[in-house]
């Protein structure tokens, strides 16, 4: 009779162990820290899928991980260095162009990819819970990836140039290259913040969702340094240097890679303040619109 009666009790502390309670919360800044790190396996999955399914089912498959890049970078170099002239001098054009490239090419992608986290993927958060903020994570990571691809394509440039070419005395990299990893945490941040914040007013004004791709581009011709050298910018326009957060990241790594004149310290503090900003109001609205985005989509 024991053991009849000790079976139930078995199986109900069983039971209880794997019953999970998901609470609301009413605080504005609140992240599942303790969630996102449960849910790691789930997180790792979501970014090899993403990684694996962008170029799926292509001729040329995980190469356009670096053809894309490289195509923007040969028409900048064929555009701006050698039609308007606008590159630096004593560099060699795809080098100058290519540096730059390195710094939008992460953060573009990381804004494309989180901007529309609630649209994507709304039939999947009605029907299981897990933390949303996965969703843009694994974006941002699965990113990096495709990220190391274009660093290595550079180097290979970078190799070549420095040390096979008459521009091999003009390339001066610095000890700044040590801050890389901090550069690229910056970029990520700024990428995934203002990418929630996309996510959010995308799941309530869809016009968010049609203007996004023109605006993303907007900002890409308005980082005046992926255009142009800094020598050559003009004066009405040097503005642009301290409102635009990517526009330092661009100048930063030309500085690292090739000794070109670094970004002012005084636009980095602010780039770096910037980033943080949009990072955590993007946070603050992105948890505030999961609650009652299921409504609204």
């Amino acid at each position: 009779m024991s053991s009849t009666t000790q079976q139930p009790n078995n199986l109900a502390t069983h039971n209880a162990d794997n019953v999970r309670i998901i609470e609301s919360t009413s605080s504005w800044f609140h992240v599942p820290w303790r969630e996102l790190l449960h849910y790691r396996d789930l997180l790792f999955l979501l970014v090899r899928r993403d990684f694996v399914s962008r170029y799926k089912q292509t001729i040329l498959g995980p190469a356009w991980f670096i053809i894309q890049p490289l195509l923007h970078t040969i028409i900048f170099t064929v555009v701006m260095g050698q039609i308007a002239g606008l590159s630096e001098e004593k560099m060699p054009k795809i080098l100058f162009y290519y540096s730059g490239m390195l710094a939008w090419q992460y953060f573009g992608d990381c804004l494309k990819g989180t901007s529309t986290t609630f649209l994507s993927n709304a039939q999947l958060f009605g029907k299981v819970y897990f933390p949303r903020l996965i969703m843009p994570m694994s974006v941002i990571i699965s990113n990096l990836f495709a990220y190391v691809l274009h660093m290595a394509t550079f180097i290979a440039f970078f190799i070549y140039y420095k040390w096979f070419s008459w521009a091999g005395d003009n390339i001066q990299p610095n000890w700044s290259i040590m801050f890389l990893p901090l550069i690229i945490l910056q970029t990520a941040a700024l990428g995934l913040g203002v990418g929630l914040w996309m996510s959010a007013l995308t799941a309530k004004y869809r016009d968010f969702h049609h203007l996004s791709g023109f605006m993303i581009e907007c900002w890409k011709y308005a980082t005046v340094p992926l255009l142009m050298s800094l020598s050559k910018v003009p004066e009405n326009m040097q503005w642009l240097l301290a409102v635009n957060p990517v526009s330092p990241l661009v100048l930063w790594y030309r500085h690292a890679f090739l000794g070109l004149e670094a970004p002012s310290s005084i636009h980095m503090a602010v780039s770096a303040i910037v980033t943080l900003l949009i990072l955590f109001s993007g946070i603050i609205i992105f948890t505030r619109t999961e609650k009652t985005f299921i409504d609204m989509v």
